[in-house]
């Protein structure tokens, strides 16, 4: 253990503490709503099975009330008076009674098999039948196991006063059912051994544990139901076996309402009407479906939180402690053992003087940063002076985060030089230097007007004006930027006897002929110091035989690099400027335009070099047209002929591109035909399998397409779903998991907003068509 462990020891205890309170409190809330959950569990199976009963004493009672119909039928109580000896027996009547007892059946399950002996004719009556010898009829319906002449005494001899014979086996056309059998004498007063007539009715066991199905079908549990002898009536879900070893248990109180027996939750009802005897068996398992999810879902949430609190107990109280023991560590090294009063001193002097310290540092760095700001700045106008930008995407880009504005996207770029300083060879003349560049710059400065400047060698201004639109910058723009720089020369002459030459170059109309401008501006100013001008000189305003062309190196990078980019528009620019520079401003000799025309050629002949440009079809044709180019031409008609070939080109360029975009759709939707029915299916999955980033997979497709993936991948899936609803007898519930979806009302929901109308309405009109 560490030295100073008691200091992590007590963060920790603090953190537990805090953990466990409401860990208690989370307990207690759990405990009670498990408690009402089970109770309610309870209560609801006792509801159900009462009402169950009540619905069974409902049927009963109208078995009871059907034989009293009987007893007060007219023809019945004709047939049972009259003397049924001799060979005339009233077929009439009991036609008619046979014809009459046949609607009792339609009213109550329970009625569907009964029939009335008559003692007088010995002719036992069915709905449908009458069998002038019962030993007919108990040849077809009788029970297993007991002789006929049992029955015959037993059932059809013997007075029944509302009598019920316990469930037992029964056969009815060589089919084997349990029922159980109520019996009436008629008339209702028969008293004696005998009476003129019996009705019997045979209640099937499963019509009798149909109303409880509720809770055997819902809980998987069992049904018992005895009569007042303990005889069973009807069973559902258990053995008698089982039914009678519960009864003869000790631990099984009969007498009480709801109690958990072994795995089960045994509810009993007695009926005060029959005196019968409802029990059901509900496992334990399934009544308490509901208290378990809460007590799965509380133990698994509460342990996680027990365990990452306390990983996070952990950690904080190291985190806190670890600063707290290594400066007392420090402070006992320091003064030694028993100069804790020192040390405490001393430790808040230490955290004093390291808080003042990174305080202080803090402020050097907000310092540097404020500091290194301008020169980020310079080093983006810089490489806009050079043209290191290809595009105009690139430079806006680049502005912001240098925070370099530049007001617009037309303009001029000029240059200021100090004059009567033709050696720099030694520190004061560049200091002096230096000194000027610094008024210069303040004056531009304070004139007001929005410019950016930067240097270019000890004796030189590099400036740059923008205006929003080109009718500013070609109107009052140019006034504006005449008048300020007549202004500075002026004052940087009168008051520090500065003498400054001053040229602009021709005027941009894009942020990305900046470096144009600036190369134009460098020729003007040779031309102006050559002729010793005095006055602000404009690009326009110079024009002169020279001995060279204009192309140099770093405008025919910038040319290469705009056509292999695909950028058709830039590159025409520079190859104008390229011309103009070399027709409007200077007077080429012969040679030197052929020579200008042949430079040009060899840039394009380079371009063919590249990959791209070589496996394209029109190589040979291209490099041919190059070729075939005439020096003795006019530069206009050499610029038509390669505006041309940087069409082809840039085409090519294009071509390539929008075929790996192809590449990549198709490539997507062959991977989303396939899987369409993986509900897990995301875009990141996606683009993992064409190994493109997500961003760039979704605005492709989108672009492409013109729909956005998601949609598409939507409709991929209602169409195999619409194949799925025509020919496929499936249910809605297993089309919507097999066409990806985890719920069968998201999987409704969207077909209807693709197709219109829902899954169902679909599969009928379909089946209809």
């Amino acid at each position: 253990m560490p030295r100073y462990s008691r200091v992590f020891r007590r963060f920790l205890v603090s953190y537990l503490i805090i953990l466990i309170i409401p860990s208690i409190a989370g307990y207690m809330s759990y405990q009670t709503a498990i408690n009402v959950t089970e109770s309610v569990s309870i209560e609801n199976g006792v509801t159900q099975l009462q009402k169950s009963k009540e619905l069974l004493e409902r049927r009963m009672a109208e078995v009871e009330g059907f034989t009293r119909q009987l007893a007060i039928n007219q023809d019945l109580g004709i047939l049972m008076n009259e003397n049924g000896t001799g060979s005339q027996a009233n077929v009439y009547g009991i036609w008619k009674m046979m014809k009459d007892v046949l609607t009792f059946g339609q009213t109550n399950d329970f009625l569907k098999q009964f029939y009335v002996y008559l003692s007088n004719y010995d002719v036992v009556l069915t709905p449908g039948s009458a069998y002038f010898r019962p030993e007919h009829y108990y040849e077809s319906y009788h029970y297993p196991g007991m002789p006929y002449e049992e029955w015959k005494s037993g059932v059809l001899e013997t007075t029944h006063r509302s009598e019920i014979m316990a469930l037992r086996p029964f056969m009815e056309n060589k089919t084997e059912t349990s029922v159980v059998t109520y019996m009436q004498s008629l008339p209702l007063d028969s008293f004696n051994g005998a009476s003129p007539a019996v009705a019997v009715v045979l209640i099937d066991q499963k019509m009798i544990t149909d109303p409880l199905s509720g809770l055997t079908d819902r809980y998987g549990g069992w049904i018992h139901i005895a009569d007042g002898n303990g005889h069973t009536v009807g069973l559902r879900g258990a053995d008698e076996e089982e039914v009678t070893a519960l009864a003869m248990d000790r631990d099984f109180d009969g007498g009480k309402l709801s109690q958990f027996y072994e795995e089960d939750l045994v509810i009993t009802i007695k009926s005060d009407t029959t005196g019968w005897v409802y029990r059901a068996g509900i496992p334990k398992a399934a009544l308490m479906e509901s208290a378990n999810q809460i007590k799965f879902i509380s133990w698994t949430v509460t342990g996680i939180a027990l365990f990452v609190g306390l990983i996070v107990g952990l950690l904080l109280s190291y985190r806190n402690s670890a600063p707290i023991i290594r400066i007392i560590g420090v402070m006992k090294e320091q003064f030694g053992p028993g100069q804790e009063e020192g040390a405490h001193r001393n430790e808040f002097d230490f955290l004093h003087g390291n808080i003042a310290q990174m305080l202080t540092q803090h402020k050097r760095l907000e310092s540097e940063v404020v500091r290194q700001a301008p020169l980020v700045r310079d080093a983006f106008f810089k490489r806009l002076l050079a043209g290191e930008f290809q595009t105009r995407d690139e430079i806006i880009a680049a502005a912001v985060q240098s925070n370099a504005g530049l007001n617009g996207d037309v303009g001029y770029v000029g240059i200021l030089q100090v004059n009567g300083y033709p050696l720099l060879d030694n520190v004061e003349v560049l200091n002096e230097l230096n000194a000027a560049r610094l008024i210069l710059k303040q004056a531009l400065i304070d004139s007001g007007s929005s410019v950016r400047m930067t240097d270019t060698g000890s004796d030189k201004i590099v400036f740059l004006f923008a205006f929003p639109d080109l009718e500013g910058a070609s109107g009052l723009g140019k006034e504006e930027v005449a008048k300020t720089l007549e202004s500075v020369s002026r004052r940087a002459f009168e008051e520090f006897r500065i003498s400054v030459t001053v040229v602009l170059g021709g005027l941009f109309q894009t942020i990305t002929e900046v470096s144009q401008s600036y190369e134009q501006a460098k020729g003007t100013l040779d031309v102006a110091v050559h002729q010793n001008r005095k006055e602000l000189t404009w690009f326009e305003d110079t024009r002169h035989e020279s001995a060279t062309y204009h192309y140099p190196l770093e405008l025919e990078l910038r040319l290469i690099g705009t056509v292999r980019a695909g950028e058709l528009d830039e590159a025409r620019r520079i190859l104008a400027s390229i011309v103009s520079q070399n027709t409007e401003q200077r007077e080429l000799s012969y040679e030197m335009k052929g020579q200008l025309a042949g430079e040009m050629k060899g840039t394009f002949l380079k371009l063919l070099d590249q990959k791209v440009f070589m496996e394209a079809e029109s190589f040979e044709e291209t490099k041919n047209r190059i070729i075939a180019i005439q020096p003795s031409e006019p530069l206009e008609v050499i610029q038509k002929e390669l505006d041309g070939v940087m069409e082809t080109l840039c085409e090519v360029v294009r071509s390539r591109k929008n075929d790996s975009h192809m590449r990549t759709i198709e490539a997507i939707k062959a991977y989303v035909q396939s899987v369409y029915g993986d509900s897990a299916l995301t875009l990141y999955r996606v683009a993992e399998q064409v190994e493109r980033p997500e961003k760039y997979i979704s605005q492709l497709f989108k672009e492409v397409t013109g729909v956005n993936l998601s949609d598409y991948l939507e409709n991929v899936r209602m169409e195999h779903a619409s194949i799925l609803l025509k020919h496929e007898a499936l249910t809605v519930d297993e089309i919507a998991a097999k066409v990806g979806y985890n719920s069968s009302h998201s999987f409704r929901r969207a077909f209807k907003r693709v197709t219109g109308v829902s899954p169902s309405v679909f599969r009928q009109s379909a089946l209809d068509g």
